[in-house]
């Protein structure tokens, strides 16, 4: 029998006071920059190894191999294992529920 358990992370959205501050365009660009700052800078590429390597960057060294493939497999669309930059901003989006709330 596999052992569940349950993990709580307090998770703050910033995206819907970016949008009445910044507008739509200004968020958008602001998801490019952070996606920017992810990438592999030759592959134009959130891929494993650079999501790993940023991750200690920002302060999140404690990641693990399992959760970085999880996340890229969460947004990942084409299935190459990596994420475009159309596939970071939709996984923004779908993550964002003060988003969806703001557009209804």
């Amino acid at each position: 029998m596999e052992e569940v358990i349950d993990i709580v992370v307090d998770f703050e959205d910033y995206f819907p006071s970016m949008m009445e501050r910044h507008g739509a365009q200004g968020l958008l660009m602001e998801l490019c920059n952070g996606f920017r700052l992810l990438m592999d800078g030759e592959r134009g590429l959130i891929t494993f190894e650079s999501l790993r390597m940023k991750s200690v960057v920002l302060g999140l060294s404690d990641l693990g191999d399992e959760e970085i493939v999880c996340m890229l497999s969460e947004g990942d669309l084409d299935g190459d294992g990596a994420l475009n930059q159309v596939e970071f901003c939709i996984l923004m989006f779908r993550l964002s529920p003060g988003l969806l709330m703001y557009a209804q």
